[in-house]
């Protein structure tokens, strides 16, 4: 058991690169974590990791040693997920983390709690780029492109971005026709809540066109869709977030062959980890009811 609980402070503290991001995902000190590797690499003789006042990196032999220990605790809980799914109904607490606009998808998820009432959802909405690993989230969504070689993946659904308005906005304001007229209408944007920068606008737009003018400016997507509602002005919206809008005709699509956009949602939870009962269900109900019409 020292040799497993050792195995596991080296594992931790290397995909983290941190002593204290190891320490604090097995609820132990930094220094506990050092000294437990210290102990191992005295036990085989061979120095597993090189450690600076910046980073910790691993030997070539330290490197080949994660991937075996990456096994054996893959194995360890594989056998006993085994026995858990034995019991039936998938249970524990599931950290999420979603972007801001996630909380569109709220019907989704309160439909998911209700299937699966014994799954505590621990939901974090940012749209900062966390660290899945590192800040111990088991499961992420996120949209755009994916590089972390940690990390395994789903694809959920593609969106698109288009721009919209109410009727009767239209109705008072005129129907723009080409890119260059939204310069007479009032635009309501959206900004990233990281950078502080406004979300730009796809459209296919010609040298030399002015700039899209703003009317009002909002860090999430709700204040947008009510705004449009209420026919404040036009704003550009992804379609998964507006679907019953356009569909009863609140809203109604503007410059749609002016405007060339489309995403992807992925769900992506860390790869060294067997996918746990609750990880599944969760995993496969997203990727089966998010995007269904």
């Amino acid at each position: 058991m020292d040799s497993l609980h050792a195995f596991n402070a080296f594992m931790r503290a290397a995909e983290a690169r941190s002593f204290t991001v190891a320490g604090r995902q097995l609820g132990v000190s930094s220094s506990a974590i050092g000294k437990a590797i210290a102990r191992l690499e005295e036990r085989v003789g061979v120095r597993l990791m090189h450690r600076s006042t910046r980073a910790i990196t691993l030997t070539a032999e330290g490197a080949r040693f994660l991937e075996r220990c990456r096994r054996i605790f893959s194995e360890i809980e594989a056998a006993e997920l085994e026995l858990a799914q034995t019991q039936g109904t998938p249970r524990g607490k599931l950290r999420v983390s979603l972007p801001l606009a996630g909380m569109l998808m709220m019907p989704t998820l309160t439909a998911f709690m209700q299937a699966h009432p014994a799954i505590a959802l621990d939901l974090d909405f940012t749209d900062r780029l966390v660290d899945v690993v590192e800040e111990g989230f088991d499961v992420v969504v996120r949209a755009g492109a994916v590089s972390d070689s940690r990390l395994m993946m789903r694809v959920l659904g593609s969106f698109r971005l288009g721009l919209v308005a109410s009727p009767r906005y239209l109705a008072q304001r005129g129907t723009p026709r080409t890119p260059a007229d939204l310069a007479g209408h009032a635009c309501l944007h959206h900004r990233y809540a990281t950078s502080g920068k406004l979300e730009p606008w796809p459209l296919r737009r010609g040298p030399g066109e002015p700039d899209i003018p703003v009317a009002a400016v909002a860090n999430t997507i709700e204040p947008l869709i009510a705004m449009a509602e209420a026919g404040l002005g036009i704003a550009c919206l992804p379609d998964f977030a507006i679907r019953r809008q356009l569909a009863d005709g609140r809203l109604c699509a503007v410059l749609a062959e002016h405007t060339e956009h489309e995403g992807t949602f992925r769900l992506l939870w860390p790869s060294s980890r067997y996918m746990s009962p609750k990880l599944r269900v969760f995993v496969d109900f997203m990727a089966r009811h998010l995007f269904a019409q």
